[in-house]
């Protein structure tokens, strides 16, 4: 038995390395250069690595603790407490706990207690089956009052959804609250080093992987599947696909009509990141969510406010992250461009700001990087099994209510291979 494993990410690794540990022979195909999906790096220095996209852990995220520390890097996990604040008014406020949502100026005291009482309750709610059918700025306006729901939670949602934000579910607003935690972990050296690590894994265990390999069709043969790749073709016994379902439906035209009908469904954003390195700092924030009009960017995080600028020679490291529709103009704009365009708000942020501090810049992409996730998105998730036999399934599309990260891909590909096994 051969399975060809589709994508290289959290969640194709860890399949990968559970079917190679039981003794199957898999060969993961990966179109990037390098493992990791998402959550991979690029190199901004000899030796010095950085994510193409931010990302963080949070206490909750049990999983990807776990598998940190089965590959043998739980001494480079930090956990630290950096600030997370929202820009409001042009006001940095700290928003990351209790207390200070307590200070929070921008509501009224009783508009603060409120919405501390309806955040406690989601966080102590086990699961959202109540909250099914709803969706969330019903929801934050009915139980938060309608100024909380104006001034913190309709800014994030649009932000990041746009047009989408009044179809977003509950569920998943409940998530994001619920798995939440203040304090926040990191792999000191940059998470490809986990998926570095998971790739050499499989390999030991008598798997393959092959990066720079793009898929270009999956179509039946003699019992198994005729993988066609930008190197040649391939025949699996098994394949399983962790691309998104819409490009899975898109490589596979053998998947019949009534499963397209289903699951070839929905929206998704594209995932878009400007990161700048800076002489200095920028702010004293980690994590800031843009919550006032005008700017083109919905997060500003200044990494090097979580980790020392001394791990990157010095350089203060800066993301402008956006979610946008895969058409939009930003996706496949010229670099140069975007920073004309973005460099000027950061003297929004600090008026002292001048784009003589600016030393490097990078930019990145990615397609199907954020689910649009609406109150019937539940009844649109594909099993692992498809309908063709030996054609198996599985994505971030699939990890509902939570939302798209390291950790619910690492648990999905879990329970995938224990599926596969049984």
């Amino acid at each position: 038995m051969i399975t060809g494993i589709l994508g290289a990410g959290a969640l194709g690794l860890t399949v990968a390395l559970r079917l190679a540990e039981r003794g199957e022979k898999v060969v993961v195909i990966e179109r990037e250069a390098l493992p990791g999906g998402l959550a991979a790096g690029f190199e901004i220095g000899p030796g010095v690595w950085l994510e193409k996209f931010y990302h963080h852990l949070f206490r909750s995220d049990t999983h990807a603790i776990e598998m940190i520390r089965a590959m043998g890097l739980a001494d480079r996990l930090e956990w630290h407490q950096p600030v997370t604040a929202t820009l409001r008014d042009g006001n940095f406020h700290q928003l990351d706990s209790p207390v200070s949502l307590l200070r929070f100026s921008p509501l009224p005291v009783v508009d603060r207690l409120r919405m501390g009482a309806a955040l406690a309750g989601l966080k102590a709610m086990p699961n959202p089956r109540l909250l099914e059918g709803k969706t969330a700025l019903d929801w934050t306006r009915r139980w938060m009052g309608a100024k909380a729901s104006e001034v913190v939670w309709e800014p994030l949602l649009r932000n990041k959804f746009g047009d989408a934000a009044p179809e977003i579910a509950m569920p998943w607003f409940w998530a994001r609250v619920h798995d939440r935690t203040q304090s926040l972990g990191y792999l000191r050296g940059g998470f490809q080093q986990l998926y570095d690590r998971m790739a050499e894994q499989v390999r030991t265990a008598g798997g393959e992987t092959r990066f720079d390999t793009s898929v270009t069709s999956v179509r039946t043969n003699n019992g198994g599947f005729m993988v066609e790749t930008s190197e040649g073709s391939e025949r699996f016994d098994r394949v399983i696909s962790t691309f998104a379902p819409r490009l899975t439906a898109r490589l596979v035209p053998e998947l019949p009509a009534a499963w397209r009908d289903r699951h070839e469904w929905g929206r998704a954003y594209g995932a878009h990141c400007l990161v700048l390195a800076l002489d200095r700092p920028l702010t004293s924030v980690y994590w800031l969510n843009v919550n006032d009009p005008g700017y083109p960017f919905m997060a500003m995080v200044e990494h090097t406010n979580y980790l020392p600028a001394a791990d990157y020679g010095g350089r203060h490291l800066i993301y402008l992250g956006n979610y946008r529709p895969m058409d939009d103009p930003l996706m496949s704009a010229r670099k140069d461009a975007v920073l004309d365009e973005f460099l000027p708000h950061l003297e929004r942020l600090n008026p002292a700001f001048d784009r003589s501090w600016l030393t490097d810049s990078w930019m990145f992409a990615a397609p199907f990087a954020q689910p649009i996730v609406t109150v019937d998105y539940r009844d649109h998730i594909p099993p692992f099994r498809s309908p063709i036999p030996g054609l198996w399934t599985a994505s971030m599309f699939q990890v509902y209510p939570h939302d798209r990260g390291q950790n619910y891909s690492i648990a999905l590909a879990e329970r995938l291979a224990g599926a596969i096994s049984s």
